[in-house]
């Protein structure tokens, strides 16, 4: 049982690793799950299993209170949700960095940002066991 907390090693601030995340070529995967645009990176120098970033765009909103409470929301739904993700890499031994940035232009209420969370949650544990599952396949067969 995973504590529901986020704590600091939890937060994605290491500048080297969000640049690798955002050039190409760089191995990141993307997916979309309105309101968010997911980029997630396996990177094994992580500190913990999954380090988290949270970004709003000043275009949308222009007071940092609209963007300081689209944050909390993420940060709380992830937060709550985030033990099966956790548990899955734990499991496949893969450390991630993960990326949610919000694309919508108002504001949503917190009970639709949670479920779209746990959906993008969702998909990302899919994709990290098909992406795993075929590398582990391929380990064994070299054996």
């Amino acid at each position: 049982m995973y504590a529901h907390t986020l704590k600091k090693v939890e937060r994605l601030d290491r500048k080297k690793v969000i640049g690798k995340m955002f050039t190409s070529g760089s191995g990141a995967r993307t997916f979309t799950v309105f309101p968010f645009r997911v980029v997630y990176l396996t990177e094994p120098e992580l500190k913990s299993q999954a380090s988290v970033l949270i970004s709003v765009s000043k275009k949308y909103f222009k007071h940092a209170v609209d963007r300081n409470r689209v944050k909390r929301q993420v940060r709380e739904a992830y937060r709550l949700n985030k033990a099966h993700l956790l548990q899955t890499l734990e499991i496949k031994d893969v450390k991630i960095a993960i990326a949610f940035i919000y694309l919508c232009e108002e504001l949503m209420p917190s009970g639709f940002v949670e479920k779209r969370i746990k959906t993008a949650l969702e998909k990302l544990v899919d994709q990290v066991n098909r992406e795993h599952h075929v590398a582990d396949n391929h380990e064994k067969s070299a054996e």
